[in-house]
């Protein structure tokens, strides 16, 4: 007989193992479920996002235009906006303030109240309570009924009640200032770059709105002001910037049924891929919905409609799908809807099923009645979409075809893949290397038992430019696909039969190993996509990955490490040098341990922003300086200050210097520039002189060494005394106890480069905005627009050979010159040439001709130098800058643009004079003809000058 079932011995479960989480605990307790991922940086920046999202509420209500959010300098963010400002009065209910039910109750707020906000992003009420409970501390103002009010939270509990402060001056609004909690949020530092792209949304989507975004946090603030007045219109020229469109104007309209706006926007261009963005109440839908679902129906049955009417269809023998008429497709769909319903709190998918009836009928109309209106439009974007059928169909033949011949069946695997042993896909790995040569050495450096090896040759196609046809007659491509053994195509792609649980991008550390990379992620992104997010897995990532080939392997004693880079290493010396390591400050106090970690972090810093600074005088003065807290305007302007400050760093640095090198004399002058702190010393009848004057004390980096000021004082300004075991050391400044740690962590450890497959840490490849990509690889991949339809080398050697004698080239020297490296400006989608001669015997680093080619196909800008690389050669550039004082004063040489000169035509005196001679033998000298202006943007223009290196 069985044994009785007994319960496993627990603690009652009664009644009292209810908990309650009142007020914001449960936020606390799950932030999950109300602000998103706590790990990433998603959650942490939807705390500014909710703090927006109320002010462009506001907005919508039509009492707001202008939102500013800054990144302050102690890590905190505000939001300040000019609406009504939050409720002051006290609240019936709760018995205080109205702001303080708001900052502090879930669930409270005017967006239930439809008289108060008849359309608003904000829905639930937990918003900004949630970034109250959230953070450290979060401080209130508001501005209403004449008063200024002020109210501190400390971690989500209100300090005091509301307080009036004084009177509002007229002003109306409500900031908010908040730190978030490093308990709660793994990642506490804003990235700008991800806000700026959030809020560059918000006003495209309400162009009556000036967003300011500021980050105070570096030493000189960054500003970006982001105000659209041609809204959603402005919004689809914006993404379109990089491609050629199929109409004229974009296509826009709005209507409104059921109390329900329906604004769209939307345009063809010469591009394979749609982008499509929708929003509801201004908050994206990354996972689209309703509204999207309408869309999608109303625009292939339009375009259906159209080419059956115009007999374009039929002629091409084509059945049109609803991804054909959307291949090149860029639209922004916004619509706002008085009582939205969300998949959940993070808003990722509009689920309102009223809508999708909206907007079908509303594009449905207006597109239909575009159409008719513009019947050569309309036969130009129907031309577009029947060849976009006849693409797919010719596609899936080709597929059906290769499908026959058993090219992309896994039994008849490429021939150049060096397969692994294992057969389970859920231990093998897949290298794709640059070219047989690399292959060859992976080969060697692998583990055959789960690492297979597929060299390929040259640069794949480049896809994002081609269908799929063009790329299954790809040899390089369909060697990839029969290799990963997963098909293509939405209706062959299968991810369960993928043969390797890793592919591994492995290329060169260059610009063509660059280009292959971008070329590949640009395939698996547009083709492969479970590849880089499998929907069966719980991280962000999927199967791709990025190799990052260790560049040195440490060895002490028998345990051994890879380090990835310089960095790595650094870091590696700093914690070798601080075990067992004590630094003993003025007055006794020992620093060990984490205490001492952060000081040479905050050396390092300083390391850092002082050599930054040395280019123009000696490190060691700049560092006592900057202990010493004297880079500082006020100081330097306070002659009985600056005197006896310069006095005491030249104290400093006698102390510091051995007997024989002392003689060190400091004092304030004044020259013709400002005034300055001087220090010189005379040794073996030679003088040296060194100013720190308001110029350098003005920079960004001697800003921020002065902010330091006090920390540096508290460690060096008394010699400190580095212990490590039987050792003593003197130290009196940051770099010389860097220096000492370093030495000390190199003692007994061996260093050497290091490059395998099996010691290699990939890096994971995933997709945190599928638009932010897609714009990116037309930057990256350097598309020209049909202003000029050649390609940037075409256009920068043919302007070379019409201007040869303005560069000062021989015609008999072009041949000698050839495009070795193209790189694409990410920025502003501009292509920069370097074109490589060997002169005289010697292999300039990135060749004598530099073009920079704008994204229309015009010469921006040509250097006769390009000087990067060579030793020495940065600071005769320097020199000539320097002595550049009629900068303004220059107009166009070459007749590449036209700017009126604000003072007379020259150059600026002593420019020719100024040459130095480098180490290497390699002499710079700028030319008086090639001074010029070029235009660069409508707002701005460059002075750019011409060098010719000559052998010494």
């Amino acid at each position: 007989m069985a044994d009785p079932i007994t319960d496993p011995p627990a603690e009652e479960y009664g009644a009292n193992s209810i908990k309650i989480l009142r007020g914001l605990d449960a936020v606390r307790k799950r932030p999950g479920m109300y602000i998103g991922d706590t790990d990433d940086g998603s959650g942490l920046h939807r705390m500014i996002y909710e703090a927006v999202d109320n002010a462009v509420d506001e907005a919508l209500a039509g009492y707001c235009d202008q939102v500013d959010v800054t990144l302050n300098a102690n890590g905190s963010a505000t939001v300040c906006d000019n609406g009504r400002g939050v409720p002051t009065d006290i609240h019936e209910e709760e018995g205080v303030s109205a702001a303080e039910v708001i900052m502090t109750k879930l669930h409270a707020g005017g967006k239930f109240d439809q008289n108060t906000y008849k359309v608003s992003g904000g829905l639930h009420g937990v918003g900004v309570s949630v970034v109250n409970a959230l953070s450290e501390w979060l401080e209130l103002r508001v501005w209403r009924g004449g008063s200024e009010y002020f109210m501190r939270f400390l971690a989500g509990d209100a300090e005091a009640p509301l307080v009036v402060t004084g009177e509002s001056g007229g002003r109306t609004g409500t900031e908010v200032t908040f730190l978030p909690s490093s308990n709660t949020f793994s990642l506490t530092e804003f990235d700008f770059e991800i806000l700026e792209h959030r809020l560059r949304e918000l006003a495209f989507l309400n162009a009556n709105v000036k967003i300011i975004l500021t980050d105070e946090r570096a030493a000189e603030a960054k500003v970006s002001e982001l105000h659209y007045a041609g809204g959603i219109v402005a919004y689809v020229d914006y993404l379109d910037r990089a491609k050629q469109s199929l109409v004229g104007d974009t296509i826009t309209f709005q209507d409104k049924k059921d109390d329900i706006l329906v604004e769209v926007a939307m345009q063809w261009n010469d591009s394979y891929h749609e982008t499509v963005l929708c929003f509801t109440n201004n908050i994206r839908q990354a996972d689209g919905g309703t509204h999207l679902a309408g869309f999608r129906g109303a625009l292939t049955r339009c375009v259906n409609a159209y080419a059956a009417q115009s007999g374009l269809a039929k002629r091409e023998k084509v059945s049109i799908s609803g991804d054909d008429a959307r291949e090149g497709l860029t639209c922004v769909l916004s619509v706002k809807v008085p009582d939205p319903k969300f998949s959940s709190q993070t808003k990722e998918k509009l689920v309102s099923s009223e809508v999708r009836p909206v907007v079908e009928s509303v594009i449905g109309d207006r597109l239909g009645q575009w159409f008719e209106e513009h019947p050569n439009e309309a036969k130009t974007i129907i031309g577009k979409v029947v060849e976009a059928a006849a693409a797919r169909e010719a596609a899936r033949k080709a597929r059906d075809l290769t499908r026959r011949k058993g090219v992309l069946s896994v039994s008849s695997l490429p021939g150049k893949l060096a397969d692994c042993q294992e057969r389970d896909p859920k231990k093998c790995e897949l290298f794709l290397v640059e070219g047989d040569s690399a292959g060859g050495s992976a080969k060697q450096g692998r583990d055959r038992r789960n690492q297979a090896v597929l060299p390929l040759r040259g640069k794949i196609l480049n896809v994002e430019r081609a269908r799929l046809a063009k790329m299954l007659n790809s040899v390089e491509i369909g060697t990839i696909i029969t290799a990963l053994g997963t098909g293509i195509g939405a209706d062959d792609f299968d991810i369960t039969k993928l043969r390797y649980d890793k592919i591994i991008i492995m290329t060169d550390a260059d610009v063509d190993g660059s280009h292959i990379r971008t070329l590949l992620l640009t395939f698996f992104f547009r083709n492969m996509p479970a590849l880089i997010q499998d929907p069966t897995y719980e991280e962000d990532y999927g199967h791709l990955y990025i190799a990052q080939p260790p560049l040195y392997r440490v060895k002490r004693g028998a345990s051994e490490r890879y380090l990835k880079d310089d960095r790595e290493l650094e870091n590696h010396l700093l914690e070798a040098g601080l075990e067992d390591a004590v630094l003993v400050v003025h007055g006794g106090e020992n620093r060990a341990g984490a205490d001492l970690a952060k000081i040479l972090e905050d050396a390092r810093a300083t390391d850092i922003l002082v050599k930054a600074l040395t280019r123009r005088i000696d490190q060691r003065i700049v560092e006592q300086a900057a202990i010493a807290g004297v880079l500082n305007p006020d100081i330097l302007n306070d002659p009985e200050q600056a005197g006896a400050a310069a006095t005491y760093i030249a104290g400093r640095l006698d102390k510091l210097s051995s007997e024989l090198e002392r003689g060190w004399t400091g004092e304030a002058v004044d020259l013709p520039e400002g005034r300055a702190f001087r220090f010189t010393r005379t040794l073996r009848s030679v003088t040296e002189t060194h100013h720190i004057d308001s110029v350098l004390i003005t920079t960004p980096e001697a800003k921020k060494l002065d902010s330091f000021a006090a920390s540096l004082q508290e460690i060096y300004s008394h010699p400190a005394i580095l212990r490590r075991k039987d050792s003593e050391r003197k130290i009196t400044s940051p770099t010389m106890l860097l220096e000492a740690i370093y030495a000390a962590g190199r003692k007994g450890l061996s260093i050497q480069r290091y490059k395998g497959l099996g010691e290699m840490q990939n890096l994971a490849v995933g997709v945190d905005d599928t638009f932010g990509v897609t714009s990116k690889l037309y930057d990256r991949l350097g598309y020209l627009t049909a202003a000029d339809p050649r390609d940037a080398s075409t256009i920068a050697l043919e302007f070379i050979e019409t201007n040869l004698a303005v560069l000062g080239l021989d015609p008999a020297d072009l041949a000698e010159y050839e495009v070795s490296d193209l790189v694409v400006n990410q920025a502003t989608g501009s292509t920069h040439l370097y074109l490589r001669q060997t002169f005289q015997g010697i292999a300039l680093y990135n060749g004598l001709l530099h073009v920079n080619v704008n994204r229309d196909g015009r010469i921006m800008s040509v250097n006769n130098a390009w000087v990067r690389g060579l030793a020495g050669a940065a600071n005769a550039v320097d020199a000539a800058w320097s002595a550049s004082d009629a900068v303004a004063s220059a107009a166009a040489a070459l007749n590449l643009g036209t700017v009126a000169p604000s003072s007379p035509l020259g150059p600026p005196e002593g420019a020719k004079q100024r040459t130095r001679l480098d180490p290497a033998g390699i002499s710079i000298a700028p030319l008086e003809a090639e001074l010029m202006w070029l235009p660069i943007s409508r707002d701005d223009v460059r002075l750019v000058w011409s060098f010719q290196i000559q052998t010494a």
